[in-house]
């Protein structure tokens, strides 16, 4: 009996296409994992000015909360192409607009960190000689860390999904190839394509707890010792 050819009869399972294509597949893993790493890095540091400015100006917090969930409900196809002319067919047209999905998650997670700041703890500050900025950075901040974890968490996985539909770019990551083996029907190359984007968004997730634990073991004493 002659030997089966996975890649000639298009299975979806194919060994031969992991070691054929191995190139491929990780030039564009790192793509997707940079498109999404530097997306949610940079909506982190656009979110932080806005949830402090919503909290600092009562007036701008509905604002700002409602510009950002409109936003989010854009769907992902219509945002890319509302960007194109103004960044024309580059990666900044995919980075932009997975920033502005994540700012809907952070903004709000942000805010109610600093709103679960207990007041006892502001007040002390203030008796201490705390200024509002030392305030922030040295109370406020390392109490909402649980919240902003918590989002970032939301935003990655969110980033890595939504990477894949910058495609229709040409710089989707992972997504280039399930898009390219969608119009060929080639099965291997989309099932291998979307379980590593399935990889990547668990791993991501799961490194991103793990980092969230470190940054706040004062959680774990408290879930250890059963006090709130």
């Amino acid at each position: 009996m002659a030997s089966r050819d996975c890649l000639r009869d298009n299975d979806w399972i194919c060994a031969e296409y992991l070691r054929s294509r191995s190139g491929e597949l990780a030039d564009a893993t790192v793509q997707h994992i940079g498109i999404a790493a530097v997306s949610v890095v940079l909506a982190v540091l656009v979110a932080f000015p806005l949830a402090l400015a919503a909290r600092r100006w009562r007036a701008a917090r509905e604002p700002v909360l409602g510009l950002t969930t409109v936003l989010y409900t854009i769907p992902s196809l219509a945002m890319f192409a509302l960007l194109l002319p103004v960044f024309g067919l580059s990666v900044s047209v995919v980075v932009t607009g997975l920033v502005l999905y994540s700012l809907t998650i952070l903004v709000r997670n942000i805010l109610a960190g600093l709103d679960g700041v207990p007041a006892e703890a502001r007040e002390a500050a203030r008796g201490m000689g705390y200024g509002p900025g030392r305030m922030l950075f040295e109370v406020e901040l390392p109490l909402v860390v649980p919240a902003l974890m918590a989002g970032v968490r939301i935003a990655t996985v969110s980033a890595v999904s939504l990477t894949t539909v910058g495609a229709i770019v040409d710089y989707g990551g992972l997504g280039n190839l399930i898009y390219s083996g969608l119009q060929t029907v080639f099965k291997a190359q989309v099932l291998t394509a979307s379980v590593l984007c399935v990889v990547l968004a668990v791993l991501a997730d799961l490194l991103l707890l793990r980092l969230q634990r470190a940054l706040t073991p004062w959680t774990r004493h408290r879930a250890a010792t059963g006090k709130g």
